[in-house]
């Protein structure tokens, strides 16, 4: 997968997922022109204790998301 494509997917991620900036995503390849990249970061909660998040996208190999989801 092309760098401006994983930068536009890191863009569209970090604008739903502020503490995602700054994470270097991991890339894999899937089925056809279709790519999985995982994202894993900490959020931290009000009490402030830190919880781990990953949020996961399918996207085509021009960096526009198919599918986007996220662990709680």
């Amino acid at each position: 997968m092309k760098k401006q494509a994983v930068e536009k997917i890191t863009r569209t991620v970090v604008r739903q997922f502020p503490e995602m900036d700054g994470v270097r995503p991991a890339v894999k390849s899937q089925e056809g022109p279709r790519y999985l990249v995982t994202f894993k970061g900490a959020v931290e909660l009000p009490d402030g204790k830190t919880m781990k998040r990953i949020v996961r996208v399918v996207a085509d190999e021009k960096g526009d998301v198919i599918r986007m989801s996220t662990s709680r």
